[in-house]
């Protein structure tokens, strides 16, 4: 077997040719002989039954040398045989229920490592040809070791099952990676251009991901040191996912540490191709950097540098427990997003943003913005199931994050940022998760906000440009009765922006803040920290907005109020595909 890794629970292979062709080679591999090992002594710990088989409780290296090799001789011969050409085995062919509970119970043990492969290339061809470099390495590596459990299970029990599981007994996800000379400047490139930067990404969905934290707290500030002046990198543990964001390249790197969450972005944004990788980055992210590196800035660890000299943001989370959360990855690439976005006089929003084609030949824009857990998401399913009598199609430009322009002809026109949507399970529709689960990564499933990682979109339908017709603030605090109507449309800019200025929501859970919160246009990613550029933007475009006779109003989905979790979403469906229909 090539040379591994192994962190925390992390199995890494990082390959440049090949895996193991046979059983034989498989069974002989330091990986093997490593898994077995950590096998063992986890079942002394515990005193198990299974280390009956080696008639003592205290296993030797020479014991384990012994085993391995009985392995390899049951992958061609039946387990009665075996004794007769391995000295000293008898021993483990004495109970033979015995020993295929042990091979079982090891199978399954090594399936318990969170497996990631990455196919290395340092002649840039290994990419021009993925589906061959994925085939003959880490589907070849599932395939045999599946067989290798199966043949050794038949030789031990003289049968041949008569249910067969395909599990994913190789890798979870794979990567191809070559380093790349990025357009850095010189100072930074001698830093990062020898980080492998992935080109393709092999995903084998449901992956199910225990990450260590299931929320995220503080936030994303802005310091006036470079953060990359004091960062350190050992290439080996670290890898490029170069992210398109809207129309914007962002380089986000990560630490081993954090390769699952890293590998879950594959979900979320859109890979950069060959071409784009010649422009210069509009930012780069560190996810995962030693604490001691950025520690003393701010309050938080969480920071972002201005560098203005390069024209480029730099972001560093540090690779402590407290930020292995998807959210801090995926909320820090959103807060360079818009910062870059304000910079270039557009507009960012926190939001869903739709196309709604109705039967008919008519259609809507409709964009929702609000904080997270305000019922955006929500509420666009309840419509999508809602409205299948009136619907044409239902396109997805942005789930979360986007932008907005004036155009030449004072149009609003609206953009995406993520191909992908990190949803609360608990917020879905019954059964939907179900339904996605064989494109879907599941994350912390057992525990309170428990998320989904899914493609919900295209990257040609979010950066196309969609002329918008509705702008509703999700309110999910208000009761709905006769004065606070489900939709409530307003009357002046000025109404407008004090509402979206407010960005009142009802926490639920998804952060450490409870009860009523308020952030500045519900959007804590990038307009704070450059408040006065975004006050200037926001007033002229909402000007516009009543300038152009967009419906401007709110939208009150009741996410937050305990027993709505489903019907307020549902009814501000109900009522938002009346509002459509009576305006269209």
């Amino acid at each position: 077997m090539n040379p591994f890794r192994i962190s925390g629970n992390k199995v890494i292979l990082r390959i440049k040719n090949h895996l193991c062709d046979t059983s034989e080679e498989l069974l002989s591999s330091k990986l093997f002989r490593w898994v077995i090992t950590q096998y063992i002594s986890e079942l002394s710990g515990r005193n198990s039954m299974l280390l009956n088989i080696f008639g003592k409780k205290n296993v030797t290296p020479k014991d384990i040398n012994r085993f391995i090799q009985s392995l390899q001789f049951l992958t061609k011969m039946p387990a009665k045989l075996v004794p007769s050409v391995v000295p000293e085995s008898k021993i483990f062919f004495k109970d033979l229920s015995l020993l295929g509970d042990f091979v079982e119970s090891l199978y399954n043990y090594w399936r318990g490592f969170e497996r990631f492969v990455i196919c290395e290339s340092h002649e840039d061809t290994i990419d021009q040809r993925p589906y061959r470099t994925f085939n003959e390495t880490v589907e070849k590596l599932m395939h045999l070791v599946r067989w290798t459990y199966r043949i050794v299970q038949e030789n031990i029990s003289g049968d041949h099952p008569r249910i067969y599981r395909q599990v994913r007994a190789g890798a979870e996800v794979a990567v191809i990676a070559a380093p790349k000379k990025l357009s850095y400047p010189k100072d930074m490139a001698k830093k990062l251009n020898a980080i492998a930067v992935i080109r393709q990404v092999l995903l084998y969905p449901p992956l199910v991901i225990n990450a260590p934290m299931n929320k995220r707290t503080g936030a994303f500030e802005r310091i006036d040191t470079n953060p990359l002046d004091t960062i350190t990198f050992n290439e080996n543990e670290w890898l490029c996912y170069p992210a398109k964001i809207g129309p914007l390249l962002i380089c986000i790197y990560f630490h081993e540490k954090f390769y699952e969450l890293g590998f879950s972005l594959c979900n979320l944004f859109e890979l950069a191709d060959d071409e784009e990788l010649t422009r210069v980055p509009d930012a780069v992210y560190f996810f995962g950097v030693n604490k001691s590196a950025i520690k003393g800035f701010q309050k938080y660890l969480t920071v972002f540098y201005d560098h203005k000299k390069a024209n480029m943001l730099i972001a560093a989370v540090p690779n402590e427990n407290e930020f292995g959360y998807f959210g801090y990855l995926k909320k820090m690439a959103l807060t360079l997003h818009n910062i870059k976005i304000m910079k270039l006089e557009k507009m960012p929003f926190h939001g869903a943003l739709i196309r709604i084609v109705l039967k008919g030949d008519k259609e809507a824009t409709i964009l929702i913005i609000g904080d997270t857990g305000a019922g955006k998401s929500e509420t666009l399913e309840a419509f999508r199931q809602l409205g299948k009598d009136y619907i044409q199609d239902l396109i997805v430009i942005a789930d979360d994050m986007g932008s907005l322009e004036i155009n030449s002809k004072g149009e609003i026109i609206g953009y995406g940022t993520e191909i992908g949507a990190f949803l609360r399970l608990d917020d879905l529709q019954p059964g939907f998760a179900f339904g996605q689960m064989d494109r879907s990564i599941i994350m912390n499933p057992n525990m309170t906000n428990a998320r989904i990682v899914l493609p919900v979109t295209t990257y040609q339908n979010l950066i196309k440009g969609h002329r918008i017709n509705f702008i509703l603030y999700a309110n999910n605090y208000d009761t709905v009765d006769k004065d606070y109507p489900v939709i409530e449309q307003f009357t002046t800019p000025e109404q407008a922006l004090r509402v979206f200025r407010e960005g009142v929501v009802m926490s639920k859970g998804t952060t450490t803040t409870t009860g009523l919160v308020h952030s500045y246009f519900a959007n804590v990613f990038g307009p704070p920290q450059y408040k006065e550029i975004h006050e200037k933007i926001a007033e002229k475009y909402f000007k516009a907005f009543f300038k152009k006779d967009l419906f401007v109003g709110q939208i009150r989905t009741q996410l937050g109020i305990a027993g709505f979790e489903s019907l307020g979403p549902k009814e501000a469906a109900e009522r938002l595909l009346k509002t459509i229909l009576h305006r269209c």
